[in-house]
């Protein structure tokens, strides 16, 4: 099979994480992810404290006897799928029509600046999708189409080049703000981020705070967010930012608590190697409607 002007097909490396506990939702997003056409798939799932099984025969696996996180998984499937593009995948997602990741690679692929392609996520039953899929301030109609300062994690596809030239993910994030932290790197590798909201991938409309590690690493990885990534003087500024919105938003005493306790795990321990970005990156995203104070 060849494009249209007679390369081969767009190869992708899709990643995808799975802890053995929605059987029915990955069956799903696997039988949508087998009808795509116009792309070669090399489809890799990591059992994240998992060990696979039952899976069909063209998926690779790789065991993890512990569950590592999310970007530290993340980072595993990337290793090991095999594509110039990569495609990451949740497992409670599917994909409404066999052209998404075709579309997706073509947006990526016709310029060499673009690192990410970042679909719309619309919930299949119709529930309103949270404001976390929208890479915009503005998220009426889906949000605007266009350069993005940030993504949503959970369905997206990036050039293999561009992710590896960053680091991939922040493993030690466990859960939580890892995509921002991407985001700001390549941002500043001199990448661009694209929204894509003509292309839809399904996805149950959920909340993040209903897992119970929410608040404190919510809190914990925006201070190693901002220590990681920010020049100095922002850091404070974010971080104060950040509360002020945390404390406008969380009314719960107990939950408050926890975010605290985060906020202080966060300043005292071990961010990770520490990449300030450029005071042009800073320019550029604030041009781009998203300051990196907030």
């Amino acid at each position: 099979m060849s494009r249209t002007d007679g390369s081969a097909l767009p190869t992708v490396g899709v990643a995808m994480l799975h802890m053995g506990d929605r059987p029915a939702e990955l069956a799903r997003a696997l039988e949508t992810l087998r009808a795509q056409e116009g792309v070669a798939l090399d489809v890799v799932i990591v059992g994240n404290g998992w060990e696979p099984v039952g899976l069909p025969d063209w998926v690779r696996t790789v065991h993890l006897p512990e569950n590592v996180g999310i970007p530290e998984g993340r980072n595993v499937a990337a290793r090991e799928a095999r594509g110039e593009l990569i495609y990451f995948y949740d497992d409670d997602a599917a994909l409404p029509t066999t052209d998404v990741l075709a579309r997706l690679a073509a947006v990526i692929l016709s310029d060499d600046e673009v690192a990410v392609a970042q679909p719309r996520g619309a919930d299949p039953d119709g529930k309103p999708s949270p404001r976390r899929w929208v890479p915009r301030f503005d998220v009426r109609d889906g949000g605007k189409a266009g350069p993005a300062t940030w993504f949503w994690e959970a369905v997206f596809m990036i050039r293999r080049t561009a992710f590896e030239q960053v680091g991939g993910w922040p493993g030690r994030f466990f859960f939580g703000h890892e995509g921002i932290d991407l985001a700001w790197r390549l941002v500043d590798a001199g990448w661009r981020i694209e929204y894509v909201p003509s292309i839809v991938v399904h996805h149950p409309a959920t909340s993040a705070a209903r897992h119970a590690i929410y608040y404190r690493t919510n809190a914990r990885n925006r201070v190693w967010v901002a220590r990681r990534n920010l020049p100095a003087p922002l850091v404070p500024v974010y971080l104060g930012a950040w509360t002020a919105v945390t404390l406008a938003r969380v009314h719960d005493p107990e939950a408050l608590k926890v975010w605290f306790k985060g906020f202080a795990e966060g300043v005292r321990t071990d961010a990770g190697e520490r990449r300030p970005m450029s005071w042009r990156t800073v320019g550029r995203l604030t041009r781009a409607g998203r300051p990196p104070v907030i």
